[in-house]
């Protein structure tokens, strides 16, 4: 009995010493987004962004549509991984003013699964295919932006014209919008 207490304090011990504090254990959250990341499948209308190489919980999505209103718009989302994912979603914020009914003005982003659809299966992977859902086909039932709404329930042309003027950078009502053509 003493042999075995002594080989697992020795044991303990050699841990403690081998580790000498340099290596820091990765939390849940980034166990979790480094086999999202992993197993990330992106859309060929889609590709991901690291800053900064080491910090795999703040990263940047570009999406570029080929089909919709948005075809050929060019819009970065930025998305914020916190410590308490997958138990918490991300935070996603469209870094790309865009006139859409569910991203406002300041790039909150009106997507269920962001909120209070999220649940921990879900995944960046769904995120993404969420994101691009909105561009295919924006929902004005829960909007953000209500003006980009209600022109899109009332007058889909108009609301056609709005989109691509403000893609090209131009104004839409007050509003002044930044080109995001791929050039």
């Amino acid at each position: 009995m003493i042999k075995l207490f002594t080989l697992k304090q020795q044991k303990k011990d050699g841990d403690q010493k081998g580790s000498g504090g340099q290596q820091k254990k990765a939390s849940a959250a980034q166990l979790r987004i480094q086999k999202d990341i992993s197993e990330l499948n992106l859309p060929k209308t889609c590709v991901t962004e690291f800053p900064d190489a080491d910090d795999l919980l703040n990263f940047k999505l570009i999406m570029c549509p080929d089909e919709g209103f948005y075809r050929d718009g060019r819009f970065v989302f930025n998305f914020r991984v916190g410590s308490n994912y997958p138990h918490e979603p991300p935070k996603v914020k469209c870094a790309t003013q865009v006139y859409h009914p569910n991203i406002d003005l300041e790039g909150n982003v009106c997507l269920n699964i962001l909120r209070e659809d999220w649940n921990p299966v879900l995944t960046i992977n769904s995120i993404v295919y969420g994101l691009q859902f909105l561009f295919l086909e924006p929902n004005p039932e829960d909007p953000l932006n209500k003006e980009a709404a209600d022109v899109l329930q009332s007058n889909r042309r108009q609301f056609e014209y709005n989109v691509k003027k403000a893609m090209r950078g131009g104004c839409v009502g007050e509003t002044y919008f930044e080109c995001c053509l791929l050039k």
